[in-house]
């Protein structure tokens, strides 16, 4: 049996003409993601800054917002600044003191090779440990050497993360000034005085969700940074280590722990790394340590304070982060609570929407039947 299915021309005009439209937008999007990761980056930052701006712009006499996102940005620039000065420094100064004594290690393992004397003998494999001792000390030497290869190719990327940082900055800074301008240009192509106030309320709401959000990322990553300056000062006094590296290696977890749940791993990898080249025993102990801190901040800690910041439940919140660093990877996981929390807010509203039309409708049927009513009751008499 054959069945023939007549399509109207223009249906099937308007179908290919929405099909070609969706796999352009979806290949402009591709082409153009490093610049609207960027755009993206900037417009959150923006939000994250306008409350200070906000609150200077009310403290100064002329009441700026210029000057207010001026201040606000130096102390940004400041903290960058002060943040590159204060962990650089150490982290190369401990990368060349560990190439500087990875043959000395070396050695010192060798040396101790003397428990296995009786073993390596038996089996005849002297020239083998031999060999892999001096390959050892060979790819050391190698790696020391290239060294400083190595830091000029970090320098340059370095350089590439700053230009970015930099439109990143530039483009929040022009977002804080002419946001308000553009925002009241928006309402007022309302005509609606109910569906302006409705909006306004909705993007207020999600506005509070972004500043929320913020506000408690900054908690979780001070509270890890602090917990890690207590364990690696403790560490410090009893193995003997430099204690000038606690500051600036518990600056790299509290600035890592803005990404969530593997920002802060990211960052107590760095710090076990450092600490490796100090001292394997203190590395190891750090790395039980900040898998047990990791655990407990990923599902009370984070979870707990977010729920509050932005309304959402634990779950939920697992849940976006998951999606979000599978989706986007790290700054996929850092926006996930913001986006989970503003596409909540969305449905509530619209969810009261339908709700409130469901009673208009209910209370129209039921004023209906009472006009009814009275008209049959005026009729008969």
């Amino acid at each position: 049996m054959k069945v023939k299915i007549d399509i109207d021309t223009k249906v099937f005009v308007r179908l290919v003409f929405v099909v070609a439209a969706f796999a352009l937008t979806i290949l402009v999007l591709y082409k153009t993601r490093s610049a609207l990761i960027l755009i993206g980056m900037s417009l959150f930052l923006a939000l994250a800054l306008n409350p200070p701006v906000s609150m200077i712009a009310r403290r100064l006499p002329s009441g700026s917002r210029v000057g207010a996102t001026a201040i606000a940005y130096l102390m940004v620039v400041s903290l960058i600044g002060g943040f590159m000065l204060l962990v650089v420094p150490p982290v190369i100064e401990q990368s060349a003191k560990f190439a500087d004594s990875v043959p000395g290690i070396i050695d010192d393992v060798a040396d101790q090779r003397i428990i296995f004397d009786d073993f390596i003998q038996r089996y005849g494999l002297e020239a083998a440990v031999d060999d892999s001792v001096e390959s050892a000390k060979n790819q050391a030497a190698a790696v020391a050497a290239n060294l400083g290869n190595t830091l000029v190719g970090g320098a340059g990327a370095l350089l590439s993360g700053l230009a970015s940082l930099i439109i990143v900055l530039v483009l929040a800074f022009l977002m804080l000034i002419e946001g308000p301008t553009l925002l009241n240009r928006i309402w007022g192509l309302y005509e609606d005085p109910r569906l302006l106030d409705r909006h306004k309320n909705l993007v207020e709401k999600m506005y509070r969700v972004v500043t929320g959000f913020v506000n408690g990322q900054l908690a979780v990553a001070a509270i890890a940074a602090i917990c890690t300056l207590v364990v690696l000062l403790t560490l410090s006094a009893v193995f003997g280590m430099p204690a000038n590296i606690a500051i600036p290696l518990s600056v790299i977890i509290f600035v890592t722990g803005m990404i969530p749940m593997v920002g802060a791993t990211i960052g107590g990898a760095i710090v076990a790394l450092v600490l490796l080249f100090n001292s394997p025993v203190a590395a190891l102990i750090f790395l039980v340590y900040f898998v047990i801190y990791q655990q407990i901040e990923n599902n009370f800690i984070s979870p707990t304070i977010q729920s509050k910041s932005v309304e959402l439940s634990a779950l939920l919140i697992l849940s976006a982060i998951l999606i979000g660093l599978a989706l986007g990877g790290p700054l996929g996981g850092v926006i996930a609570i913001p986006i989970a929390g503003c596409v909540r807010v969305i449905m509530l509203d619209q969810l009261e929407q339908a709700r409130q039309k469901r009673q208009s409708m209910i209370d129209g049927k039921k004023h209906g039947g009472v006009i009814r009513r009275v008209i049959e009751k005026a009729t008969s008499s």
